[in-house]
């Protein structure tokens, strides 16, 4: 009777299928090599990666993070000085190190800032560690451990950063699409993008931002795979779903608790703490991890399947919150143990009687009162700007930002050029928006959690900012950096499909196992190539991706979209 009941229920949840890209190329863990009473379609369900070590796996993903290291390390101190907005971040980063607040130097005072400091305290790491230089306020500081380029300094952590967000994704795309060959296709993409290896070399907050997003969502998918297995053993040891109560769900204890979920909601207060921006994810997680919950429990057959995820997600969900917040507050702690932050202490500034002295309570005060000055300067954000741009050009690479632009230097010609241009690689981005139809498409037809998940991210990191575009608010395409690793799946979601075609639709006789073999073949030979394309384009650019110097014609015949890049 309950195995019946489970495999009813199972063939309801289709939502859990698995079907885009090749199955088992990654090892894929089933419930049980038996099975024991638990029918076969509700083990197929429950199949996640095999979490053993595969060695195979981990020198494929090798591979792939030494290119992304290579690219963005070699180099790096070039070029000299401060670009862009690095005559900001570099220097608060420093006096964070140097005296646990951002400080201006010039005025020796507290600096006025608008983000929060988790993204400086990294580049002040890379600063303590290699060395700092700053010609206007002639600071000049060795580094703790080498003595190398102050460039160096502020921008490694940046380039770690990038290198392990690309490290992430291939083993990400690894568990999301059950193949190593497409998740190191995800990271590939990734490091041989230019958007994304122009802000691994600059000392901007962006970077830190879209890793600890991404790291957030790869726990949730690693709290969804433990969920999964949990309740995979709890079937095959006898449990009836059917059952009210605690008699119908597997065993708790402390050992069974969600950590990846509480652990995704300690990073996405580390993404809050580098920028406020990150608070659009945390719906569309907290959405996912009450989906993820029903689906495991439809597709064990369990009773009321959303009342019980919901009576299951709520706590833990409240528990992440809290812990976001609390890791979210300790990363100001430089402000709160310090007297000098700016707002910290109310005798500093008599013409805000919004402040307060009292211990412990007064600094919170103070901190919430700094975060509503710094709001309200976000809010009346819409001075104009020569490289800003509005979210539906993002995609469409409509208005780059230019980092850095020099005509001198001897380059062999009457006129050079030097430039880095916050560009993404034309032919990847140009395939975002028909990637996402296209996963739209499929993820419906298929009933596919994965493509739904990646939507979902996606949406959360781009369509708050077209609200915001109808207030005529000042931004940047470098604000979609966070949607950047989700667009990317959404691009192997696709080339996944295509390099392991369905068979027939499911209906009528089964296709011959060598018509099987050729159309994957010729499906993985059309996302080969494509990823090979996108190295080609990848190399073009790259002279304008790292400020390599040019002759003028060369640099003007990669302006592709003449003025809009210019």
């Amino acid at each position: 009777m309950k195995s019946a009941s489970t495999a009813q229920s199972a063939s309801a949840g289709r939502a859990e299928s698995e079907q885009a890209g090749p199955a088992g190329a990654a090892g894929v863990a089933e419930a049980s090599p038996t099975g024991g009473g638990v029918p076969a379609v509700v083990r197929r369900r429950f199949a996640t990666v095999d979490a053993r070590l595969d060695v195979n796996s981990w020198l494929a993903t090798a591979v792939v993070v030494a290119i992304a290291a290579i690219l963005r390390l070699v180099g790096l101190s070039g070029p000299k000085g401060k670009i862009f907005d690095e005559i900001y971040y570099a220097r608060d980063a420093w006096g964070l190190v140097d005296k646990g607040v951002e400080w201006n130097y010039k005025d020796n005072g507290p600096s006025y800032v608008v983000h929060p400091p988790l993204g400086k305290w990294l580049i002040g790491l890379g600063e303590w560690a290699f060395g700092y230089q700053d010609a206007e306020s002639k600071i000049s500081v060795p580094g703790h451990l080498t003595t190398t380029a102050p460039e160096f300094g502020w921008r490694v952590s940046a380039a770690v950063a990038g290198v392990l967000s690309v490290l992430l994704l291939v083993r990400m795309g690894r568990r999301l699409f059950r193949s190593t060959a497409l998740g190191c296709a995800a990271g590939l993409l990734l490091a041989l993008d230019g958007f994304h290896l122009v802000l691994s070399r600059t000392a901007l907050l962006d970077i830190f931002l879209l890793l600890f997003v991404l790291a957030a969502f790869g726990a949730l998918v690693l709290d969804r795979d433990a969920r999964r297995r949990r309740w995979a053993r709890a079937l095959e040891a006898g449990l009836d779903p059917t059952r009210p109560g605690r008699a119908g769900r597997p065993a708790g204890g402390w050992r069974n608790w969600p950590w990846w979920r509480l652990a995704a909601g300690v990073l996405l207060g580390c993404a809050c703490a580098v920028k406020w921006s990150a608070l659009y994810f945390v719906p569309a997680f907290a959405l996912l991890v009450l989906l993820w919950e029903v689906g495991v429990r439809r597709s064990a057959g369990a009773r009321r399947p959303w009342l019980g995820a919901l009576l299951h997600a709520l706590p833990w969900l409240a528990l992440a919150g809290v812990l976001m917040v609390v890791t979210y507050v300790a990363t100001w702690s430089g402000w709160l143990l310090s007297d000098d932050g700016y707002y910290r202490l109310a005798a500093n500034y008599p013409n805000t009687p919004a402040l307060s002295d009292t211990p412990v309570v007064g600094a919170l005060n103070n901190l919430w009162e700094y975060h509503k000055a710094a709001y309200g300067f976000h809010k009346q954000l819409d001075d104009p700007h020569k490289y800003q741009s509005w979210p539906w050009q993002w995609l469409l690479l409509g208005r780059p930002v230019a980092f850095y632009w020099s005509g001198e230097g001897a380059c062999g010609a009457p006129s050079c050029a030097s430039e880095i241009l916050l560009l993404g690689t034309p032919l990847l981005w140009w395939s975002f928006l028909p990637a996402l139809a296209a996963t739209a498409w499929l993820g419906a037809a298929r009933r596919d959690w994965r493509a739904g998940a990646i939507l979902l991210t996606v949406a959360a990191g781009l369509l708050p900012w077209f609200w915001f575009a109808l207030d005529g608010r000042t931004m940047f395409s470098f604000y979609a950096a966070p949607a950047l690793p989700f667009l990317v799946l959404a691009v192997v979601y696709v080339l996944g499909v295509i390099a392991s075609p369905a068979r027939g639709g499911g209906t009528g006789p089964a296709e011959p196992d060598e018509d099987a073999a050729e159309r994957r073949l010729i499906g993985g030979l059309v996302a080969g190539a494509y990823v090979l394309l996108v190295a080609v384009c990848f190399a073009y650019f790259y002279p304008i991706f790292v400020g390599q110097l040019l002759p003028y014609a060369d640099w003007s015949a990669r302006m592709w979209l003449d003025g809009r890049w210019i």
